[in-house]
């Protein structure tokens, strides 16, 4: 408890000192942070036991959320992956209204469909990613197909050559959100998957936003030298709807500052099943991903995705089977990544897009999405991009 009273003590000291904002001096270390270290001591760990205790550096800041049990039916959850609402723990944070935190609430082994749809399927075309912008659409047409058996046969041969799954770093769903003016535009739209529609749909539902529509969507793909930048995701024009982001594969840690990054960040903890909400106040916060954690036990999966998707899925379930050829290929890659979907409503009910272009506000680079780097890229970024 000392060391971590001291671990806590010390990144308190560090955002006080004068010269870089406070955001940016914890970015850096947290980045830098060794795992099984005093460095990680106050990083929130909402699953751990001692959450619920209020006990621990940081618990103080830990509080309880209420949820809309009766908003979401049981059949309705399970359709979704999930538990029954009534069996999820939500946490918020002292300051941060609007936040929540659900740490894991999907059923054993429904991990699986998430995970395959967002490496077998959403990476596929019309969807757009990063890796159009040096390749020909032919040549991204079907990445699953090009990198399977790269990835099953990856502990065979570790050093060959990254797959173009490997290489993946995002891609976007529904709405698609330019780059240049970091703005949404009707002109290039894809369908949004429906099964990811669906569970978003019950996740805002259980969190008290009936009627969340899900219009686009964000997928990250880490590696575990990758870090995502500080940035405020306000490019939706309807900013009464929350985000909603859930992670599957190795851990991270997440920062949420303030409306400024002169504000400290909180730092805390997402594993694999992990969904957390930004809502209200919290919506338009800054919030940056630091550092991808390698399991300790080295490479190998969370626990929670040990266990296999069931062979017998309701009738009118959105999951789908899992073959068993599909998961190698999935557990292969998870043992060194991390997948993140954001899902986003971008515009109010009735709501269409303007049809004349609304000014960007000159100096501001936080607005929209950031890139998504690797450390071991050959340009550095040590500013941050507004664009994922």
């Amino acid at each position: 408890m000392g060391k971590m009273a001291a671990a806590v003590g010390s990144v308190a000291t560090l955002a006080s000192e004068p010269g870089e904002d406070a955001f940016r001096k914890l970015f850096r270390f947290y980045r830098q942070s060794q795992p099984g270290t005093a460095d990680l001591g106050g990083v929130i760990d909402f699953s751990a036991a001692h959450t619920a205790r209020g006990t621990g550096p940081n618990a103080h800041k830990v509080v309880r959320s209420q949820l809309s049990v009766s908003s979401v039916s049981e059949h309705d959850a399970h359709r979704a992956g999930l538990q029954p609402v009534s069996k999820w723990q939500a946490y918020g944070l002292e300051g941060y209204p609007g936040f929540i935190f659900i740490p894991n609430p999907f059923l054993p082994g429904y991990q699986w469909h998430w995970v395959k749809q967002c490496l077998k399927l959403y990476s596929q075309k019309p969807n757009v990613c990063n890796l159009d912008k040096h390749m020909t659409r032919e040549e991204t047409q079907d990445l699953w197909e090009q990198s399977k058996e790269f990835l099953r046969y990856k502990e065979v041969n570790k050093r060959q050559p990254r797959s173009l799954l490997e290489k993946l770093r995002w891609v976007t769903l529904g709405y698609h959100y330019n780059w240049d003016n970091k703005k949404y535009s009707a002109d290039h739209y894809t369908p949004f998957p429906s099964d990811l529609a669906f569970l978003s749909e019950q996740v805002a539902a259980a969190c008290g936003f009936q009627g969340f529509r899900a219009e686009a969507g964000i997928l990250n793909y880490y590696r575990l030298d990758s870090t995502l930048g500080i940035h405020v995701d306000k490019s939706e024009l309807d900013h009464s709807k929350p985000l909603l982001s859930f992670s599957f594969g190795q851990s991270a840690i997440f920062l949420l500052g303030g409306l400024k990054r002169d504000e400290a960040p909180t730092a805390m903890f997402m594993h694999s099943g992990d969904i957390m909400v930004m809502s209200g106040f919290s919506r338009l916060l800054n919030h940056a991903v630091p550092r991808v954690l390698p399991n300790p036990e080295g490479e190998s999966l969370p626990h929670c995705l040990e266990m296999p998707l069931p062979a017998v899925l309701p009738r009118d379930s959105v999951i789908e089977p899992c073959s068993v050829e599909d998961w190698q290929v999935c557990a292969s890659y998870l043992k060194t990544a991390r997948v993140n979907m954001t899902v986003r409503q971008v515009l109010a009910t009735d709501q269409d897009f303007p049809l004349e272009p609304v000014e960007d506000k000159k100096g501001d680079i936080t607005t929209g999405f950031c890139h998504l780097d690797d450390q071991n890229s050959p340009v550095k970024r040590a500013r941050i991009d507004a664009d994922s």
